[in-house]
């Protein structure tokens, strides 16, 4: 009797021991946070968006979180796509790309183009694709990532484009060989369209405590107190730094050069404060009336990313 109880407690401390681990592995891979647009891709949604060889150029960087709308549709929006989440459906088919080429359509100047040697027509909607449009569709999904064609070459917005499905495909004849058959940001659109709560688009946290959000790039604005100053007179010049996401940055180091007209540039230095604002003060007398004055300002943040702008101010009296 001894044994046995020595055994049946073995076999439940093994099983407490399996079930965070067996926990842990349904849970998929961990939360990805893009700090480009301040948002997560998780579970499902995560892996789908892996799945292809490119998700960056297919789909482009996540616009929202993941969220159930009022219809009880669980979505996400990308830049050039929507993902659909349907428990319905088997394991691994459960997300879809939501149609939003069809969404989207609106019937353009028309460019009906057919060469057996160059194009492939999709019996399905009567439709042909053609030439880099059939390269790009062929090499990045086919059906599966684009649905078929449902218009032909139509010039939209001085652009040749045609619609797909669940995307649309535009010609950029100035862009680098290889690089000039892009998607359009049809996420993007399709949310405005589908009157989704703009505070989706919010910058959030990332899921996962431990990441620190990484900043990657700096939005630096600047203005002056006054648009117009006598030729004595004061002035302040104001310095607004954010990160990518809109977030306020301290202690970005930034430099305004003052071109005082005939004289030498003047520079002066303001690091931001903790709301990433930063103030210059002015103090000039017998400056020349009706004269512009241009203000450059660059900062820089700790690791070295940079940002510029420029503003000015006129010399009225």
């Amino acid at each position: 009797m001894m044994l046995l109880r020595r055994l049946l407690a073995l076999f439940f401390a093994i099983c407490l021991v399996a079930i965070p681990w067996s926990s842990a592995n349904a849970q998929g891979p961990e939360p990805r946070y893009f700090p480009e647009t301040g948002h997560n891709v998780q579970g499902d949604f995560l892996r789908f968006y892996n799945a292809v060889s490119d998700p960056l150029m297919l789909y482009g960087y996540p616009i929202t979180d993941q969220f159930q709308r009022t219809d009880g549709l669980l979505v996400q929006y990308f830049q050039r796509a929507r993902f659909e989440y349907h428990p319905e459906l088997s394991d691994g088919q459960r997300v879809v790309l939501t149609d939003v080429g069809s969404q989207m359509y609106i019937p353009a100047i028309q460019l009906n183009i057919s060469n057996p040697f160059a194009c492939r027509s999709f019996t399905e909607t009567s439709f042909f694709v053609c030439f880099s449009f059939l390269d790009f569709y062929n090499k990045y999904g086919g059906e599966l990532q684009f649905g078929y064609p449902i218009s032909p070459f139509e010039y939209h917005d001085s652009l040749i484009v045609q619609y797909f499905q669940k995307a649309r495909m535009e010609w950029r004849p100035s862009n680098p060989e290889g690089e000039r058959v892009v998607l359009t940001d049809l996420g993007s659109l399709a949310f405005d369209k589908f009157k989704e709560d703009p505070v989706r688009k919010d910058p959030v946290q990332p899921l996962n405590a431990s990441i620190q959000p990484e900043i990657i790039s700096l939005q630096v604005r600047a203005f002056v107190w006054k648009a117009v100053t006598a030729g004595s007179d004061q002035q302040a010049i104001f310095i607004i730094v954010n990160d990518q996401s809109g977030q306020p940055l301290n202690n970005a180091a930034c430099t305004a050069t003052i071109h005082w007209l005939g004289e030498s540039a003047q520079i002066i230095h303001s690091n931001t404060n903790s709301s990433g604002i930063g103030t210059i003060q002015l103090s000039f007398v017998n400056k020349p009336s009706g004269s512009l004055i241009p203000i450059d300002v660059n900062c820089q943040y700790e690791n070295n990313l940079t940002g510029s702008t420029t503003t000015s101010f006129r010399i009225w009296y």
